[in-house]
């Protein structure tokens, strides 16, 4: 079976072919600046990758070069789209419905439409991706993988905020939790990794990049993270300033005279790491510039990972234990200094690692860096979210 997985963004495509009966990306690729002078890269595993300038209007001049370069004579890797079995679609946002992943069809697409207002961000560029799907391939069984949904198990208690509860009834404010599909792949391989069925274990796994979240799962089930009505609350990342005192905005939004809009894209686009560090809300670059002696630099950092041990001892105490801790995106599987200052003094909780093995985890593998007779076992594991979605599809279509 071949599941072809879409990842559609306001301006950009990312696609993944898989052929599940081996579990390998047969063909993938990433369409840039949709709307604009654009570009699409197309690569095939032990072949030249294929590049070229591309005039993109919309989502659907995007879709269909991908479906003409993957049946091309020379480019492609099927011989008719009749190959491709079913097509997976990341989504972010559920909301409250939409909470477990599903085939979809005009109505799941019309609630998509109606809680846009709730996820502006992600949500538009993504009914672009499924509609253009169903017009480029119509009839092919399509699926929805939701972000959200992992966190359909919170308790009451660790989704509702302490607002005027009639927000929640009238506009649906509440915790919602993002990145679960990452989250639902490391916690399912660490089961297997630690030779436990997911029943038994606690679970905290650190999603660390340019946008970050931590998620506590305990005995199979999310119990908290992060990240909340949006993705902006939680740890500081590259641009988002993550949780504030709420006062702190209007404040600063009347000092400076910031409409809403305004006051939204800095605390989205010109805070957390560059905020504090003046440099960059790259983390590798932060930490060049603090190697080289620039204080904000390193101050950055340090919030970073006091933040990052806040949230996790946190979640230990709402679980009462953990068995197992996991690093898992661009920062949390490359930083290896990273991963040692979060880890330090951290034994009273019984975590800790070995710094010579951390040191030279191999970059893009699953690694073991638990301490010898660490009570918590901690790895370091690459997230496979576009695997997830391609299984979960199969699943739905086999099922």
């Amino acid at each position: 079976m071949k599941i072809l997985v879409i990842n559609a963004g306001s301006s950009s495509l990312k696609y993944q072919l898989f052929d599940m009966d081996t579990g390998e990306v047969i063909a993938k690729g990433l369409c840039e600046k949709i709307g604009i002078d654009g570009a699409i890269t197309h690569k095939r595993p032990g072949r030249e990758d294929y590049h070229a300038e591309v005039t993109f209007r919309d989502h659907d001049d995007a879709i269909a070069l991908v479906l003409k370069l993957l049946t091309d004579k020379d480019l492609g890797v099927i011989s008719d789209l009749s190959e491709i079995d079913a097509i997976g679609n990341r989504v972010a946002h559920g909301g409250e419905k939409l909470r477990r992943s599903m085939l979809v069809g005009d109505e799941e697409i019309q609630y998509l439409y109606s809680i846009v207002g709730i996820n502006p961000l992600h949500g538009p560029p993504a009914i672009k991706g499924i509609e253009a799907c169903r017009r480029q391939m119509p009839g092919k069984p399509l699926a929805c993988v939701f972000d959200t949904s992992y966190y359909a198990t919170l308790p009451d208690y660790a989704y509702i905020y302490p607002l005027p509860y009639e927000y929640y009834e009238k506009y649906l404010i509440r915790r919602y939790g993002f990145h679960g599909t990452s989250h639902r792949y490391v916690t399912g391989r660490v089961s297997e990794l630690c030779g436990r069925p997911l029943e038994e274990l606690k679970v905290i796994t650190c999603h660390l990049g340019n946008g970050s979240s931590i998620t506590a799962t305990k005995y199979g089930k999310a119990v908290d993270t992060s990240m909340g009505f949006t993705p902006q609350e939680g740890l500081p990342m590259g641009t988002r300033s993550g949780s504030v005192d709420p006062t702190v905005i209007p404040y600063i939004a009347r000092m400076e005279g910031l409409t809403p809009d305004e006051t939204d894209k800095m605390l989205n686009g010109k805070s957390g790491l560059l905020g504090i560090s003046g440099v960059s809300s790259d983390c590798r670059e932060v930490r060049a510039a603090a190697e080289a002696g620039n204080d904000r630099a390193r101050l950055a950092l340090d919030v970073l990972v006091y933040d990052i041990k806040k949230l996790i001892g946190s979640y230990i105490a709402a679980m009462n234990g953990v068995d197992v801790l996991v690093f898992t995106a661009g920062i949390g599987e490359n930083d290896r200094d990273l991963r040692r200052r979060v880890c330090a003094e951290m034994d009273f909780f019984g975590i800790a690692i070995d710094e010579a093995v951390n040191e030279n985890a191999p970059r893009g593998k699953e690694v073991d860096i638990s301490a010898p007779g660490s009570r918590v076992r901690t790895f370091v594991i690459p997230t496979d979210e576009e695997y997830m979605i391609a299984l979960d599809t199969m699943k739905l279509v086999t099922k």
